[in-house]
């Protein structure tokens, strides 16, 4: 296992300096993995000359940067080790897809790969896989089948298994799968790490051999949610190159009490002992104060039973059809087996099947007028390898309940850590949202992980405050994922949290930020003639002062349906803060004041209210 001191993306940060890789734990670490790394984790090591070749480079790129801070900006990833599922090209290196037949030398890197080459990070290996990707279990490969890193009887989950063990073990802080149906989240949950899949097309697949083309995704495996966030950041974005390439921002932030879906009548397989842990994982939800919705997952299954049985299979048989038509031997049995299912479909069967799925698509829309997430267990149970032996295809299509559905809706799911069963086994739940909800899942995931508190992976350590702090993205957006601009509004009356109208700004996808007041410069008045009363905010050259306001963040796209909803007399303009900062905000037309009560002196509008509220209740009491 690897050194604990270098688990996370930032330790292998700290281990470099100024404008030097660190050469030496990055050979210590290819030491490691080739003398200590369990059966069937990697297929190629990348070899000393390799690691030499890529930390020469990184040391002339840096030499040419003015100073550390500028080698941190253009290379976030200085030094780091990463390992890539071997479905998805290194140039130089061999891409076998877990089958050697079809092996070939990759001319160049794929996309998302190259950008991280150039973000600093180093690849160490390619990883094991079901073969073709096909599978969740992570035993179909020629090259060996790894295990649970807590249980050596137990499958590792697929198809990304040896990233997963890899992760889990500490051996690398981050790896890439891919995820078409379950790839990535199934061997998170069963190796106790994070398994990022973004919404299909936030990734350019360019360079990936496919699966299903038209919905397959890249998929990170980290130990930590912030390290799998940072790697996103980097590795998202359009491409022009990839025709499935669908790159659209979403909001940073969920509601502060979000609505969580969960099967109404949760599944679960074998004597994983997953039923309590999902209890008590539903129970972490509602101890964080969110609401628990149950949600008939009925609809979701009959999507995910389309899948395997339905005409997407048929996008898999047109990566191997040559080879299966020519060499059959050369594919694993169960594969086999399960690609071959294509030629009895028709292109009628295409059809059917698309508009079939375009029907769910459009029906499954309103689900997200009743809550903002779904939960579900990552797998309804951790079958044995003895299990998969006797049943391969059954105890594959079982795995799947709650992970094949997510890309063919076009949503994006992150897997966590939730806990430990009885007799010791990782169990994990996944977290679903809407397209493009990237960014504000993994914000929701990073204090998910920080509640918990669990191991990481298979190591023994925990993750550090720094590592867990959501809010960081604020102060470094480059760290986490995109998301679409928001604009601060400062308001000062019943917007207020709490108040009537508070929920036109949760509706809007209004976030809040902080509670503060305005320079001094300022009166409030209580304008005539409206009930409930409405504040005016005024600034005036003199005798002015401080009051309170709420400074709350609105998605850009969404102002405009802001501003339609204010009334005259009041207005948006430019507040001036305490601070000397401006903000938009509510300010009053100065004809509207005739009549008005000067409330000053109250300091703000809930200080007026309370003191209406008060001769009220001393009357009640009396």
């Amino acid at each position: 296992m690897a050194d604990p001191k270098l688990l996370t993306i930032d330790d292998w940060i700290a281990a470099s300096g100024r404008d030097a890789a660190p050469r030496e734990p990055l050979l210590a670490l290819r030491r490691r993995l080739e003398a200590d790394s369990p059966p069937g984790v990697w297929i190629a090591l990348v070899d000393r000359a390799g690691i030499e070749a890529q930390v020469a480079s990184l040391e002339v790129r840096a030499a040419r940067c003015a100073d550390a801070g500028a080698v941190r900006r253009t290379m976030p990833l200085f030094g780091v080790p990463f390992a890539v599922k071997d479905n998805i090209d290194v140039a130089g290196l061999a891409t076998t897809a877990a089958c050697p037949a079809f092996r070939y030398v990759a001319a160049a890197n794929a996309h998302a790969v190259d950008k991280l080459i150039a973000a600093g990070a180093v690849c160490v290996g390619k990883t094991n896989l079901d073969q073709f990707a096909t599978g969740l279990v992570g035993t179909r490969s020629p090259y060996g089948r790894p295990s649970s890193t807590f249980d050596p009887g137990r499958i590792s989950g697929g198809s990304s298994s040896g990233s997963a063990v890899a992760v889990s073990r500490g051996d690398v802080p981050f790896a890439l799968g891919t995820d078409t149906a379950g790839s990535g989240r199934i061997p998170a949950a069963f190796n106790n790490i994070v398994g990022l899949k973004p919404t299909p097309g936030r990734i350019s697949m360019r360079g990936v051999v496919p699966a299903c083309r038209s919905i397959d995704c890249v998929s990170i495996l980290a130990l930590g949610v912030a390290d799998a966030a940072r790697v996103l950041a980097i590795v998202e974005g359009g491409d022009d190159g990839d025709p499935y390439s669908d790159f659209a921002l979403g909001p940073a932030h969920g509601r502060e009490i979000l609505r969580v879906g969960i099967p109404s009548q949760a599944v679960f397989h074998g004597d994983a002992g997953y039923g309590p842990a999902y209890d008590r994982a539903v129970a972490t939800l509602r101890e964080l104060g969110h609401e628990v919705v149950p949600i008939d997952f009925a609809p979701l299954h009959a999507i995910a039973d389309q899948l395997y049985a339905g005409p997407w299979v048929a996008e898999r048989h047109a990566v191997v059809e040559t080879l299966l038509d020519r060499h059959p031997e050369a594919i694993e049995p169960t594969v086999r087996a399960v690609i071959a299912a294509a030629r009895a479909m028709s292109a009628t069967d295409a059809f059917r099947g698309l508009y079939a799925l375009k029907e769910a698509q459009r029906d499954t829309r309103a689900l997200w007028d009743r809550v903002d997430v779904l939960m579900a267990p990552s797998a309804p149970g951790h079958p044995r390898h003895t299990e998969v032996d006797a049943e391969p295809v059954a105890v594959n299509a079982k795995l799947g309940a709650y992970t094949n559905f997510v890309n063919l809706l076009g949503w994006c799911a992150l897997a966590l850590p939730a806990g430990f069963t009885a007799n010791g086994l990782p169990f994990g739940v996944t977290f679903i949202a809407p397209r493009a909800g990237d960014a504000a899942l993994v914000r929701f995931g990073a204090r998910w992980q920080a509640r918990v508190a669990l191991p990481l992976g298979a190591t023994t350590r925990k993750l550090a405050a720094s590592d867990a702090d959501a809010d960081a993205a604020d102060r470094d957006p480059r760290a986490w994922p995109a998301s679409e601009e928001t604009l601060p509004i400062a308001v000062v009356g019943a917007h207020l949290r709490g108040l009537p109208l508070n929920p036109q700004l949760l509706a809007l996808g209004g976030r809040f930020c902080v509670a503060t007041s305005t320079a001094s410069r300022y009166r409030l008045f209580a304008l005539p003639g409206t009930v409930p009363p409405k504040p005016g905010l005024v600034r005036v050259a003199n005798g002015g002062a401080a009051i309170e306001i709420e400074v709350w963040t609105l998605p850009s796209a969404r102002v405009g349906a802001f501003l339609a909803s204010i009334a005259a007399p009041l207005g948006i303009g430019s507040i001036e803060l305490l601070d000397g900062c401006r903000v938009h905000g509510f300010l009053c037309e100065s004809h509207a004041l005739a009549g008005a009560a000067d409330i000053t002196v109250h300091g703000g509008w809930r200080a007026y209210l309370a003191s209406l509220a008060a001769p009220a209740e001393a009357a009640r009491s009396a």
